[in-house]
């Protein structure tokens, strides 16, 4: 069956339907004010939009985004005065007999219980960040709802996004939005994909674009190329990929065309993985977030399950002794190290041989073929030479590009200076999320508290750059294999190289008795570390162009 102009290789479900009556629009952005007074006439609009659907009849098509957005609202709005007027409003519609959504799922993960996840249970800090958010995007996502476990980063990470998406910068807001889905297409990540969808039509994007990628101009299909190349395959990008972009011509890029490009690239490839790492459901006014079918009254979320108690579902209560055993087995071997590294350092040849070590030993780190993985969204219109991969840095028997010495191109020397100098700012945003994630500690492990995690967190980082081919000359990688449990490192590399074939079951195995909030750390470290791995191979790239 022919697709309908505009429908999108996704189908209908990632177009989101626009009402005739701008109502909801209009409702939507008055409900971004900081004043009780607004958002009390803000929710009369939106009661009285919903009353003419009633009333008027066949509206059907317009009242369902209209109660797509109260169902919304009622769950994640940080305003409690929103989030009661738009229940309310709910349970008024089907007092009239009329189908109301109810979501799919509890929470905004399948992998966290939502009680780990509450508005209710936000301090000052955290429900000030969602505040922002909601006042800047006229929503608090599912993203942007599990980071809120740690609002500091958090917090750096939305100033980020924001400059990247709505500030002044080298490409227009439709192009930023489309290479956001084009990058989120890569690992299939119909959540992203979903939301900049919306977000391009919202800023003029032509709907004709959503066919896929034949139906855009030239220049972004360009972008094709290195797409694939900084999603899986980093280490391959050259000067002649950089040269090729920037050729003159109608379709050519500049400079700092590009390294915005680049920047939005590494960006959203790096949040698939933590979207996908982290279980993240659709957001309930998305295609698979909600239904107009009533739920059961014994209907228990299994994913997240309603008892969350039981380690081998939350990885957080009801340890077990083996368990514990664990926990206590790795403090122990990080306070060993540490004596160590007094007494003893190990030599130069010796940690390359350790580095080498540890990349052969990552090739035996990989997913197996597991029938929990979902079948996602058809996104292939939106992605080229889908069959390309991650494929390991270093295989036995093929020739390999040599390791990437992170000591001879720096994120510090120099690729911050290099995008701090083609967009302003950047870099120094980029710069300050690097260093808020790679130090964000609360020192404790599991239930233990005054606990120096140092060691552990750079282990975590350098074993993420180690799948990607970049070593540290003065670090010691007999540590990971010390501290990295096996089935954390098949986690890591999972969310790091292959995001889509993440499951709930990896998550569930790796630090069962840790809380959800460090396993979501963890996710952090592998979002932040995946994405300055991506982003030195191309500045290296970039910077041997233009020298």
């Amino acid at each position: 069956m022919e697709q309908e102009e505009g429908q999108g290789c996704g189908g209908a479900a990632l177009v989101p339907q626009v009402p005739a009556a701008c109502e909801l629009r209009k409702c939507a952005e008055q409900l971004q004010s900081r004043q009780r007074e607004s958002r009390a006439a803000a929710m009369d609009g939106a009661a009285r939009a919903v009353r003419g659907c009633l009333e008027q009849e066949g509206a059907q098509a317009e009242l369902q985004p209209l109660l797509l957005l109260l169902l919304r609202l009622s769950r994640s709005c940080p305003f409690a005065d929103i989030r009661d007027r738009s229940a309310g409003i709910l349970r008024a519609v089907q007092d009239q007999n009329v189908k109301i959504p109810h979501p799919i799922g509890q929470g905004p993960s399948s992998f966290i219980p939502v009680k780990e996840i509450l508005l209710e249970g936000q301090d000052d800090a955290e429900r000030q960040l969602f505040i922002e958010a909601f006042m800047s995007t006229g929503r608090v996502d599912n993203v942007t709802m599990v980071m809120g476990l740690h609002p500091r980063y958090l917090e750096s990470f939305w100033k980020t996004q924001y400059y990247l998406l709505q500030m002044d910068g080298p490409l227009p807001y439709h192009y930023r939005h489309y290479i956001a889905l084009m990058a989120a297409a890569r690992h299939q990540c119909s959540y992203l994909v979903g939301l900049h969808i919306s977000e391009f039509l919202q800023v003029g994007g032509s709907p004709e674009w959503l066919n896929g990628l034949n139906s855009v101009p030239q220049k972004l299909k360009n972008l094709g190329e290195i797409n694939k190349i900084l999603a899986h395959r980093p280490w391959l990008i050259t000067k002649e990929h950089i040269e090729e972009l920037l050729r003159a011509g109608e379709s050519s890029w500049s400079l700092a065309e590009l390294i915005h490009a680049v920047v939005l690239l590494t960006h959203y490839h790096s949040l698939a993985s933590f979207v996908l790492g982290c279980g993240l459901r659709p957001d309930l006014d998305q295609d698979g977030g909600f239904t107009f079918r009533p739920p059961s009254p014994r209907n228990c979320d299994s994913d997240s399950s309603c008892n969350s108690s039981g380690s081998e579902d939350t990885g957080n209560a009801s340890t077990s002794r083996e368990d514990l055993r664990e926990l206590e087995v790795l403090m122990e071997k990080m306070k060993l190290l540490q004596e160590g590294r007094q007494s003893e350092e190990a030599s130069q040849e010796e940690k390359a041989s350790r580095f080498e070590n540890e990349k052969r030993e990552s090739l035996l780190v990989a997913p197996a073929d597991d029938n929990e993985l979902l079948s996602s969204t058809n996104l292939s219109c939106f992605v080229e030479d889908a069959d390309f991969g991650y494929k390991d840095f270093s295989r036995r028997g093929e020739q390999t590009p040599p390791t990437f010495r992170a000591q001879d191109y720096t994120w510090e020397d120099h690729g911050y200076s290099l995008i701090n100098r083609l967009y302003p700012e950047v870099g120094q945003l980029l710069d300050e999320k690097f260093q808020v994630v790679y130090n964000l500690t609360y020192n404790t492990m599991a239930m233990h508290c005054d606990i120096d995690t140092s060691m552990l967190r750079r282990a975590i980082w350098n074993y993420i750059h180690c799948v990607f081919g970049i070593r540290y000359d003065d670090y010691d990688y007999g540590e990971v294999n010390q501290l990295l449990e096996r089935s954390l490192k098949i986690y890591i590399k999972t969310v790091a190289c292959y995001p889509e074939k993440t499951t709930k079951r990896m998550y569930v195995c790796f630090w069962r008795h840790f809380r959800h909030s460090e396993k979501v750390h963890v996710n952090l470290l592998l979002l932040e570390a995946r994405m300055q791995a991506a982003l030195l191979y191309a500045l290296r790239a970039i910077t041997r162009y233009m020298t």
